[in-house]
């Protein structure tokens, strides 16, 4: 026994002096560090808002352990970078250890404020160094973020409560307080220009009687939960013009979320909709993006106006999570209308209302998830909690020179629940669809093709051989079969396509005119 305890305790002075020796074995040592980059792009940020954090991996490539003596922001204590070494928070670190032939990250971030800079012009290029040992060994590795300025839209905070301003809207004639966080723009804000860009935290509502009007070559950002609410009487004019770069889009403008990072550039779900209010009115789109939201548009309501509570032209709506546009009870006229990329539907009309699409482009390739719905639905009623069903007219709904396609199949679903009180219009007239039924599922009279009422002069399930529909560039090939269905007569309402293209001698169906290769 007393052998097992002395060599217990010999056991225990050697593991203390072998910790002990292994820690005295670093050389404190400037040079000789490799790095996974000689400069960290923290890519664009706006003013006040946080980047993403970015990582250095750095290399000790020797057979030693080594210390390096000083890690270290140039600017030190007033950089606008932050760093974590080996999971300290700091701006300068003493003795970071790593052992022979391995490595170790150093994690970078950035919250600048575009006032505390000089000569900013809207934008500023703001650098630092992380320096890495002292003396004239000391390598460094640049750190650069381009910081914009923006004008900034979010709602009041209670300073003691921390409650944020919601919006009070009017429903069925009563004013109902909601918790919609957001408020409504005030008169001076009530025009976007191409200044500089837009940041809009919570929904930035257009009040009662006013119109939100957004020049051409804007651009809206919106954070996470936040975007535009169009309230009763109101109206949102978005003025885009056809842009002479299809990839700067100068002319164009575009909605989107507020991360700038390449990262973040197709992410779908980043922030909320644009929520065309029921009794909103006149709301116009034209030259517009509408990407990574979660419903690009909602529209509500006004099924009857004698001018159509949406006309959207000439516009693009991707990477939304949810719903493309999801129209309720409401009309719609669509020319030029590209949508493409949703998690559940891209266009989806329901409890009726009224459709009018012409040279438009409706799909769906997307592949983030399982789809459980196709690229278009049209119905005539909503389900509420209880299993009621309510009915309305879907008084027209008419797809003409249209690509109706995607990766699913059948592209489109015309879900009508029969009531002689209600009614079910539709016509696909000249227009490529995506459509088989191999089991007989859809073996009703909506889904007679040879019905000329309800089709007319389409193809089906034929190559639109798009450029490219997984990255939403959705020009028409060589060999597509949209090449010259469309018909002149819807044309001639059309005559340019989405890129000022003329398609009045020899249509295809959809969006784009093919141009050649």
């Amino acid at each position: 026994m007393k052998r097992i305890a002395t060599f217990i305790l010999l056991s225990l002075i050697l593991l203390l002096w072998s910790s002990c020796r292994k820690e005295l074995d670093f050389e404190t040592k400037s040079g000789g560090l490799a790095f996974s980059k000689d400069t960290v792009y923290l890519d664009t940020v706006f003013t006040n808002i946080g980047s993403s954090t970015y990582n250095l991996k750095v290399y000790n490539r020797s057979d030693d352990d080594i210390s390096i003596p000083s890690v270290r922001l140039a600017l030190g204590e007033s950089s606008e970078y932050r760093l974590n070494v080996d999971g300290v928070a700091g701006k300068e670190f003493q003795n970071v250890e790593i052992l022979a032939n391995d490595s170790m990250y150093v994690f970078v971030e950035t919250t600048i404020d575009i006032n505390n800079l000089p000569n900013t012009n809207g934008e500023f290029l703001y650098t630092d160094e992380i320096e890495f040992g002292i003396g004239t060994n000391m390598q460094t590795v640049d750190l650069v973020t381009l910081v914009k300025d923006a004008h900034f839209i979010y709602p009041d905070r209670d300073n003691t409560t921390g409650v944020i301003e919601t919006l009070t809207l009017n429903v069925g004639g009563e004013q109902v307080e909601s918790d919609i966080q957001g408020r409504y723009l005030l008169p001076e804000e009530l025009t976007f220009t191409n200044e500089k860009p837009y940041v809009v935290y919570g929904f930035a509502a257009v009040p009662n009687g006013e119109t939100l009007t957004i020049n051409a070559g804007t651009r809206v950002h919106f954070h996470a939960d936040s975007g535009l609410l169009v309230s009763e009487g109101a109206s949102l004019h978005i003025n885009g013009e056809l842009s002479n770069d299809e990839e700067l889009l100068e002319n164009e403008v575009i909605l989107e979320g507020d991360r700038l990072e390449p990262s973040f550039s197709e992410v779908p779900g980043q922030w909320g909709t644009i929520w065309l209010f029921e009794g909103s009115v006149n709301n116009t789109i034209n030259y517009t993006t509408i990407k990574n939201a979660s419903v690009g548009i909602l529209s509500d309501g006004n099924p009857d106006e004698a001018n159509d509570k949406l006309t959207i032209t000439n516009s693009q709506i991707y990477n939304s999570s949810n719903y493309g546009i999801l129209g309720r009870n409401t009309s719609i006229l669509a020319e030029n209308l590209v949508i493409n990329n949703t998690g559940l539907t891209s266009f989806a009309g329901t409890l009726g209302g009224k459709y009018n699409f012409t040279h438009c482009t409706i799909t769906n390739y997307w592949s983030n998830s399982f789809r459980q719905f196709p690229a278009l639905l049209l119905n005539n009623f909503q389900e509420s909690s209880d299993g009621t069903l309510f009915l309305a007219d879907l008084t027209e709904a008419n797809f003409n020179n249209c690509i109706i396609y995607g990766n699913d199949n059948p592209e489109f679903l015309l879900d009508e629940v029969s009531d002689n009180d209600v009614s079910f219009n539709f016509k696909f007239t000249n227009s490529l669809l995506r459509f088989e039924d191999p089991t007989n599922s859809f073996n009703t009279a909506n889904y007679n093709f040879n019905d000329t009422s309800k089709y007319e002069g389409n193809i089906f399930n034929d190559d639109p051989a798009f450029l490219n529909a997984q990255n939403n560039q959705m020009r028409i090939g060589e060999g597509s079969a949209a090449i010259n269905l469309g018909d002149v007569t819807f044309a001639a309402q059309v005559p340019e396509d989405i890129s000022g293209e003329n398609r009045t001698t020899a249509p295809d169906a959809g969006a784009y005119q093919y141009i050649g290769e």
